[in-house]
């Protein structure tokens, strides 16, 4: 049985790593090229500046996460194929080769890369899952759950905060007010850092153009629409001991469907 879930974790593996190694590269080749991945994809690997170090860390983060849910729930997270499996794909290439265009961007050899890393991760995890007694699930649960919150919640908005710093006085400024608010709304400041980062870096090298005008409006309208629907606004309110108008509870449960 063992080897059953092993054999078919380096296939299933396999063949997710090369479709996310893949799609993440030909990401960066759109519009004239079709990309396969999300916004925060392409966003986290460039927050990470071709550091081999920064890229595995990253991933790493999330792994023990993946880890927890896997033995407890016996299900992959989507950090999965979103961070782990294209972050260290890519430290792996660029180990040996700092140029983004021949590593990070070329969609062959992510695909290799991608396939060699979602073999060995996915069957990690599957096989680690089925070898762990029941019994001791629960255990495993309560020692890696909290120990990933800590490193997800904690260390990585510190680590991508200072990388935000160093990468300069905009990308700094932008990455402490977006973190800021990312943290006060979502409970999280890895994506307003990431978002911080990447605004600052097009100011540093365009200068308030078009594109950088239209990200800097996204951004704000997502700050708002995420702040709305999670309440963000009531809450903001009665922190300052003050009631609630009328019409703003109807709109939210207008929103909400109640």
């Amino acid at each position: 049985m063992f080897l059953i879930i092993l054999m078919k974790s380096l296939i299933i593996g396999g063949l997710v790593g090369v479709g996310v190694g893949a799609g993440a590269a030909r990401m960066f080749h759109a519009p004239t090229v079709q990309g396969m991945g999300a916004f925060r994809t392409l966003g986290e690997l460039n927050s990470c500046e071709g550091d081999p170090a920064s890229h595995f860390s990253f991933g790493l983060g999330f792994f023990f996460n993946a880890w927890a849910s896997t033995v407890a729930a016996g299900a992959f997270t989507q950090d999965v194929d979103h961070r782990i499996i294209p972050h260290w794909a890519t430290a792996a290439l660029l180990v040996k080769n700092r140029d983004l265009t021949s590593t990070l961007h070329d969609p062959k050899k992510m695909a290799i890369a991608g396939a060699i890393i979602g073999a060995i991760v996915v069957a990690f995890l599957n096989s680690t899952a089925a070898a762990v007694p029941a019994a001791l699930q629960v255990t495993a649960v309560k020692v890696l759950v909290p120990a990933a919150n800590l490193l997800v919640n904690t260390v990585m908005p510190v680590i991508f905060w200072l990388a935000a710093i160093e990468a300069g006085k905009k990308s700094g400024f932008w990455a402490t007010i977006f973190g800021g608010m990312a943290q006060l709304i979502m409970g999280n400041a890895v994506p307003g850092l990431v978002l911080g980062i990447l605004i600052g870096k097009g100011v540093e090298e365009s200068g308030w153009n078009h594109v950088t005008r239209v990200m800097m409006a996204a951004i704000v309208l997502l700050f708002v629409l995420s702040g709305f629907f999670r309440g963000f606004d009531m809450k903001l309110i009665e922190s300052f001991h003050m009631g609630i108008p009328l019409w703003l509870e109807n709109v939210h449960n207008l929103m909400s469907g109640k």
